[in-house]
């Protein structure tokens, strides 16, 4: 944290300048502490949340409870919203509109809405990367050459039936692969055959 000659002191990790006017010994140990907050853990940062708030925080995210818990403190230390702040605030809650649903136009129809649309359903039938029924895909890994056989219900390497082609790829790599990444299929193999 830095303060300038005559410019107000700026608290890095927050959107704007905070503006506050010179600091009494207490009120510097509280900017002292959110900057040690700064370099504490998730875990230290939710312990404290606890201690300022009473109850305990579901959230893991660090930046999150950094700026909570500093908030926290200077409200203690400077004051919280006044009176008046707060009531400004609920009331400009109370006037906004919450729309419950999104405009009609923007969705589509009831039956549009429930159908799947092009990339977020399973299509039934073949996946249209693999080549036809009876085809051999071959893939040299690691000085080894891997041939598969493509059947109506999976697919055949060395004399065992495998269901799908990233169990094949994980046996022969002994890692895990996206079958159709190993063997290199793009979209539409069987249709170009």
């Amino acid at each position: 944290m830095g303060q300038a000659a005559d410019g107000p002191a700026v608290v890095r990790g927050c959107r704007s300048p905070l503006l506050r006017e010179p600091e009494s010994e207490g009120r510097q140990s509280v900017w002292n502490e959110i900057e040690r907050l700064r370099r504490s853990t998730v875990g230290e940062l939710r312990a404290k949340y606890m201690e300022l708030f009473g109850q305990p925080s579901y959230s893991n995210h660090k930046q999150f409870l950094f700026r909570r818990v500093a908030w926290r403190l200077q409200a203690q230390a400077y004051g919280d919203l006044s009176d008046q702040a707060r009531q400004q605030a609920l009331d400009l809650a109370q006037d906004v509109d919450l729309r419950m649903k999104a405009p009609a136009h923007l969705v589509g129809s009831r039956s549009e809405v429930l159908r799947p649309t092009l990339r977020s359903r399973h299509k039934p039938g073949r996946d249209g990367r693999l080549p036809k029924v009876g085809s051999l895909l071959e893939r040299e890994f690691k000085g080894q050459i891997v041939v598969v056989q493509v059947l109506a219900d999976g697919f055949q390497y060395q004399d065992r039936h495998y269901q799908s082609l990233s169990a094949i790829a994980r046996q022969v790599s002994g890692t895990a692969w996206n079958g159709y990444a190993f063997f290199r299929l793009k979209a539409s193999a069987g249709a170009s055959e």
